[in-house]
C-alpha cells in the first residue's frame, strides 16, 4: 500500500475527527495528518501560500453537514482552485448521509473521487489508498 504526505480532514465534530485520526495512525499510512473544522478553514488552508508553495494534501475527507462551509459549499470552492493547487489532491465525501440524492450529487462532481459512508475504519480507508493511489 503506498504512503502518502498529508491527509486533510474536514469535519466538525470532534469525536469523529479523532476516531478518524486513530484508523489513519493505526493504519500507518501517511506522514502528516491535517484537520478543519469547517470547509471555510480548509479553504484557508488550501490557499494560504508558504514558502514551500500551497498546502497540497494527497486525500481530503470531506464530511457534508457542517456549520459556517458544509462539505456542498466547500466543493464549490474548490473547484475555483487553479489546476496546480488541486492537481494530486483526491477528495472522498465521507457522510453519515443516507441520502441518494447526495451520493447523486457528489458524483456529478468531477472534483469528488469517492463517497463513503462513516464512520472510517482501516478496511475503507485501505481501499480509498489502493483505489486511488496504485
Amino acid at each position: 500500500m503506498k504512503r502518502l504526505n498529508t491527509i486533510l480532514l474536514i469535519d466538525d465534530d470532534a469525536p469523529t475527527l479523532f476516531l478518524n485520526k486513530l484508523v489513519i495512525q493505526d493504519l500507518n499510512c501517511t506522514d502528516k495528518i491535517l484537520t478543519a473544522e469547517n470547509g471555510r478553514q480548509a479553504i484557508e488552508m488550501l490557499t494560504e501560500e508558504s514558502d514551500d508553495g500551497f498546502l497540497c494534501p494527497d486525500l481530503i475527507l470531506l464530511d457534508i453537514n457542517m456549520p459556517i462551509v458544509n462539505g456542498w459549499e466547500f466543493m464549490e470552492k474548490y473547484e475555483t482552485l487553479s489546476p496546480e493547487q488541486k492537481a494530486k489532491i483526491v477528495v472522498v465525501m465521507l457522510t453519515t448521509s443516507l441520502n441518494p440524492d447526495d451520493r447523486s450529487r457528489a458524483e456529478s462532481i468531477e472534483d469528488v473521487k469517492d463517497f463513503v459512508s462513516k464512520p472510517l475504519d482501516e478496511t475503507t480507508l485501505k481501499d480509498i489508498i489502493e483505489k486511488h493511489f496504485n
